[in-house]
């Protein structure tokens, strides 16, 4: 019979062949159906496995080179990979070496490999799983790593790579009122909520009330920073996934959120609605869309690199070429921004992005583009926005690893406030 998990270790094989074969994201192939024939159960468990395995890869692959003469074709050498992550994280070996030689036996190209898959996997279990812990860090690839460590410098960088191994918790925003004593969750500086073990999300209390939503802890710092008043006029550009556009909401204010993706957007409307919150969603570009507003949060496109944490996928399905693009394509929303704000109105701009071209960069070439801009320091001491993560004076950097503790998903934060266009010569705006 059978091992029940093998239809989601033979999906999870094929999302490995996605990102480390074609490039592809782990949320483009979701997106995409890869898992859709599956149960929830199985669909949560291949997705699970998929993550755990480009987390240790770079311990898989120094285990397994001592088994192997020649790497196999990357379905196979993906099945052993996945299969050496499960024996050394304490997975019975008998279940995960028969699933894994019945799966590429099954294989119609690669069939014959079978007994190749046997001998491997049988030896890691053997070996595998003391060895395991005495292997390095996994580190990020060097077209990533290289300016990582040049611009944060060799331990922060090691500090991010251990937070990156260790994967993301699940954080959530509660709605205002909302206490969410009835979760086994723990509360953070900044005011999220951080489960312990959350199991199903949708079967959690508060979740169909509405009560509350996932939101990364450090991805909710951006709009408390903001800070958007009852009955002020906000724009949340580049609004999707919707958890900024929900505390705007919540916060009172008069939310028009946009992005450029309609089906993206979809979430928000799911959200907005199962927490009775109100905001109006446009779908439209963010370089031409025209309006004043008396605050703007711009989450700009990015390279993600604060993502992966929860992406491991990034870094081995991207190289970086596209970095260059998105930089100016941040530096054009940001100007055509700044066009929309009210006199004396604020903006916050943040990236979840490691790299200083998407976000310190980005703030000095700003200022010096925009005589009335001002970073204002002031609105930024909040609860859990520590001085010590001030990076260059343009506001704090939340970078994986850099908190003790908890732990956080890296984001660069930055503030910017107007100073009143009505009279350039004021001090910067502070409310």
């Amino acid at each position: 019979m059978p091992d029940s998990g093998t239809a989601a270790r033979r999906s999870a094989i094929y999302l490995l062949d996605q990102v480390l074969g074609e490039g592809r994201l782990l949320p483009e192939c979701l997106s995409a159906g890869a898992l859709d024939k599956l149960p929830p159960d199985d669909r949560a468990r291949a997705q699970r496995l998929a993550t755990e395995t480009l987390r240790g890869l770079e311990r898989a692959d120094r285990l397994l080179q001592k088994h192997l003469r020649k790497y196999p074709p990357l379905t196979v050498r993906n099945a052993l990979r996945l299969g050496t992550v499960e024996l050394c994280n304490g997975a019975a070996a008998h279940g995960v070496v028969n699933a894994m030689v019945q799966i590429v036996g099954s294989h119609r190209r690669h069939g014959k490999l079978k007994g190749l898959v046997n001998a491997v996997l049988r030896k890691i279990a053997t070996e595998g799983p003391a060895a395991w812990p005495a292997l390095r860090m996994p580190r990020l690839p060097k077209w990533l790593r290289s300016p990582l460590v040049q611009a944060w410098g060799p331990e922060a960088v090691a500090a991010m790579e251990a937070a990156h191994f260790a994967g993301a918790p699940l954080d959530i925003t509660v709605k205002p009122g909302v206490t969410g004593d009835d979760l086994n969750a723990q509360g953070l500086p900044t005011g999220s909520l951080r489960l312990v073990s959350p199991g199903q999300v949708s079967a959690l209390p508060g979740y169909t009330a509405g009560d509350w939503w996932v939101q990364d802890a450090a991805a909710a710092i951006p709009a408390r920073v903001l800070s958007a008043q009852p009955g002020e006029k906000v724009l949340d550009l580049c609004a999707a996934p919707g958890g900024k556009t929900l505390q705007l909401a919540a916060a009172g204010a008069d939310v028009v959120a946009l992005d450029i993706s309609d089906s993206r957007m979809n979430r928000v409307r799911e959200n907005l609605e199962r927490t009775g919150l109100s905001a109006e969603i446009q779908i439209g570009d963010a370089l031409t869309h025209q309006g004043t507003y008396d605050a703007i949060l711009l989450d700009a496109p990015c390279s993600a690199t604060g993502t992966i944490r929860r992406h491991p996928d990034l870094p081995h399905a991207k190289d970086g070429s596209e970095f260059y693009g998105l930089i100016e394509l941040q530096a054009r929303m940001l100007a055509h921004a700044w066009t929309l704000l009210k006199p004396g109105g604020r903006m916050v701009f943040c990236t979840c992005s490691l790299l200083p071209d998407e976000g310190e960069v980005q703030i000095e070439e700003a200022l010096d583009a925009h005589p009335d801009m001002a970073v204002d320091r002031a609105v930024l001491d909040l609860p859990g926005v520590d001085p010590g993560m001030d990076n260059r004076r343009r506001g704090p950097a939340i970078a994986p690893g850099l908190l003790a503790g908890p732990g956080w998903n890296g984001r660069v934060l930055h503030r910017l406030s107007a100073q009143s266009r009505l009279n350039l010569n004021q001090a910067p705006f502070h409310r």
